[in-house]
């Protein structure tokens, strides 16, 4: 069955999800947002959802959206405190499994999300910021990594800015990401060396393509495996229940493709909003 990079990069994110764990969820990921619900109606049924949007503590859900993402999270969920009190209390507390999208990452897992180029003062381009990431990943044992667009202007040798720890070996807090799927490939990090390791080609992608695109020179398994497809019922969920608008492709796109679909999504939104058939349901799945 055909699929889509987006959709195989949910099913990955998912298939990282085990039953009743605590997932956090940041603010403007929705291919995180997607293999976390299809985590929970697939094989986590008792996932527990900590989300950035209202710093919302949730077990419902409801399908992605652009305009209405806030009735995914606060709408359904069970509790909502500050940010601070999220980042210093309850992250700690339940220690989440948590997935970061770096702007710019190293072999060893520190991450940039603050500025490219330049300076912090007079940066080439200034990324959303850090949020909470330093904070939590001083503490964070399950800490993973997605980039959607694998390339050499992401997976740098050096960081312009770290705001996110990695595998530092002068550090004493923390272990540093565990895990890293991109649009080529998956990845762990090197247990002696911390240095991030290719274990996975996603179909049809080659290892000097992964190479030529890694400012870095990659580690490789020894059982370098081949990532396994979405099934048909993974992409059915996807399609149907969770996502059926598709926000979730924004995150492979850039510039004006960006653009263009982002207001292709918000008109379709509207549209089901006003016939009253935007929310799918739940219980047929």
């Amino acid at each position: 069955m055909d699929y889509s990079i987006d959709e195989l990069i949910s099913v990955c994110i998912s298939r990282q999800i085990e039953d009743h764990e605590v997932v956090a969820q940041g603010i403007a990921t929705p291919l995180v947002a997607a293999g976390y619900l299809l985590a929970k109606m697939t094989h986590a049924p008792d996932v527990t959802f900590l989300s950035a949007i209202g710093q919302a503590l949730c077990r419902d859900w409801a399908p992605l959206g652009v305009a209405t993402i806030e009735e995914l999270w606060i709408g359904r969920g069970l509790l909502t405190v500050s940010f601070v009190q999220a980042a210093c209390d309850l992250l700690p507390r339940f220690g989440p499994k948590e997935f970061f999208r770096p702007g710019q990452v190293d072999p060893c897992g520190n991450f940039n999300n603050v500025y490219i180029g330049g300076s912090y003062e007079t940066p080439r381009l200034r990324l959303p910021g850090s949020g909470g990431i330093p904070d939590v990943t001083v503490f964070e044992e399950n800490v993973l990594l997605y980039v959607p667009r694998h390339g050499r202007h992401t997976f740098v040798e050096q960081l312009d800015f770290k705001s996110g720890l990695g595998h530092d070996t002068q550090r004493r807090a923390g272990r540093g990401p565990r895990y890293l799927v991109s649009d080529l490939g998956q990845f762990d990090f090197e247990p002696q060396s911390g240095r991030m390791r290719l274990i996975s080609l996603h179909p049809g992608v080659t290892l000097r393509r992964v190479q030529a695109k890694t400012g870095f020179e990659l580690l490789v398994s020894d059982k370098l495996l081949e990532t396994v497809p979405p099934t048909e019922r993974e992409l059915k969920l996807l399609r149907e229940a969770i996502d059926p608008l598709g926000v979730r492709t924004l995150e492979t796109l850039s510039g004006a493709a960006r653009r263009e679909r982002l207001r292709a999504l918000l008109q379709k939104e509207r549209l089901q909003l006003s016939e009253g058939e935007f929310h799918a349901d739940r219980h047929l799945f």
